[in-house]
């Protein structure tokens, strides 16, 4: 279990923010990769991995984040979730980050773009039907991951796409570089992992 995955740790910096966990333990031959979105989800992932017989990782933030899923919201490892339809583009979250895609999907739909929000909290394996069959309605997308780039979260989408469904990819993360003291809004902010930078 990763416990201070992320920029959103906080104000103890770039020594205890885990950024390159994603792309290490997805790299890992078998290894299960686990990114709940809320409190409500990480207690049905720990369940299920308890039971799946394989090795896993569990990548958690510290910080308090929004709960967006409910007691009866599904949770199964290997699946990716369509949180809020859309037409024009896809917008992928892994952890808490998905919330900020909601978010973000509020604020598009303002300005008349049709934005699909698919939660993705098993990074390993890849629920790649659900991801391609977005694709293929939006023909573009967004990942939003708090960790590095390389490697990580996006890079599993790009490794798909380009085998399976070539198809415009935009990731939005921390590019080369190491966290930062600040509070969890703050760094997300400042790394445009936000509403607003999803968003813009």
């Amino acid at each position: 279990v990763g416990s201070h995955a992320g920029v959103s740790v906080g104000p103890d910096g770039a020594t205890h923010q885990a950024l390159e966990d994603i792309a290490l333990m997805r790299s890992l031959p078998n290894m299960v990769v686990v990114a709940p979105g809320d409190s409500l989800e990480a207690e049905k992932a720990t369940l299920a991995l308890a039971k799946n017989n394989q090795p896993s990782y569990l990548r958690l933030s510290r910080d308090a984040s929004p709960v967006f899923t409910t007691p009866l919201t599904p949770f199964e490892i290997g699946k990716a979730y369509v949180l809020r339809e859309g037409r024009d583009v896809t917008l992928f979250g892994t952890g808490t980050l998905t919330y900020q895609c909601l978010l973000a999907a509020e604020a598009l739909a303002r300005d008349g773009v049709s934005a699909e929000v698919i939660h993705v909290p098993t990074i390993k394996p890849l629920d790649s039907d659900t991801i391609l069959c977005s694709l293929r309605k939006t023909g573009c997308g967004v990942t939003v991951e708090e960790a590095q780039v390389a490697g990580g979260f996006g890079s599993t989408i790009a490794e798909l796409l380009s085998e399976q469904l070539p198809t415009p990819l935009k990731r939005i993360g921390i590019i080369d570089r190491f966290g930062e003291s600040g509070t969890a809004a703050e760094l997300l902010k400042h790394f445009g992992l936000d509403a607003a930078g999803i968003t813009n």
